[in-house]
């Protein structure tokens, strides 16, 4: 089945020297771009990330220091892969917990104004695993019938989550095709920011998702303890989340004022 598309759809995939958002690196990132007449433009740049690459993680995805070491960092690239990816809404496995936040991440780093607030983001696994609950490899032998031989290689891992997608709309009647639906349905919670830690009450209010504040309306807190914000600011969490919370701070004042 083809994908029903209003705009263009990104699967991409990261591999990267850790799992920590705030402060592991991109090593290589392969985007496949599907456009809605279903032609495909796919990319994959391997990246220097300027910090060494963990012997334990070189183990999975097979990236060392030595194979990256004369490739550009993620600064040079930034602009080319957001200028590919900025008039389309985004497609991965495990992508709106893992290679979203840690793409916007990078994008700040290298001063990219990395604003997604226009695309929606399907999250491949979240739909398997509400499905079936299994891995990539187990999800493209179950849905494709096919072996996932060059598992964690960030291009293999984009086509293969493609592929799965479309499957998974041939298997089941009740996921529409349609970028927006399938978005809403592998969401997890709704989050202000990438990382889960602003997110939205019942009423549609920002709220802390972690800490001693947890539950409690961020504007409620910044206005009665300014001293969080800056405690956030300067330490160490994502860039895109202080994004956010300052974001709210302005609007605060800008209410105020008027």
């Amino acid at each position: 089945m083809n994908l029903n598309l209003h705009k263009p759809l990104c699967f991409f995939d990261l591999e990267t020297t850790g799992t920590n958002i705030a402060k592991d690196r991109i090593v290589e990132i392969a985007i496949l771009k599907v456009f809605p007449n279903q032609n495909k433009e796919s990319y994959t740049w391997r990246i220097n990330p300027g910090v060494p690459i963990p012997p334990e993680v070189t183990a999975i995805h097979g990236i060392s220091d030595e194979d990256v070491a004369n490739e550009p960092t993620f600064k040079e690239l930034a602009p080319k892969i957001y200028n590919f990816i900025k008039d389309s809404d985004l497609a991965g496995y495990n992508s709106n917990r893992f290679d979203i936040p840690l793409l916007a991440e990078e994008m700040l780093r290298a001063e990219v104004d990395f604003d997604m607030k226009n695309a929606v983001k399907v999250d491949v696994q979240t739909i398997f695993h509400k499905k079936e609950k299994r891995t990539l490899e187990a999800a493209y032998k179950f849905y494709c019938d096919k072996n996932l031989t060059d598992a964690h290689s960030a291009e293999a891992d984009t086509h293969a989550t493609y592929e799965v997608l479309k499957s998974q709309l041939d298997r089941y009647e009740d996921l529409e095709n349609d970028t927006k639906w399938l978005a809403e349905f592998s969401a997890h919670k709704k989050f202000a920011d990438f990382a889960g830690m602003v997110q939205y009450n019942k009423k549609g209010e920002e709220v802390f998702g972690f800490g001693k504040h947890k539950g409690k309306k961020v504007e409620d807190i910044l206005d009665k303890e300014p001293g969080y914000y800056n405690w956030i600011q300067n330490a160490d969490f994502p860039l895109y989340t202080k994004k956010v919370l300052t974001a709210i701070k302005l609007r605060k004042l800008t209410t105020k004022k008027i």
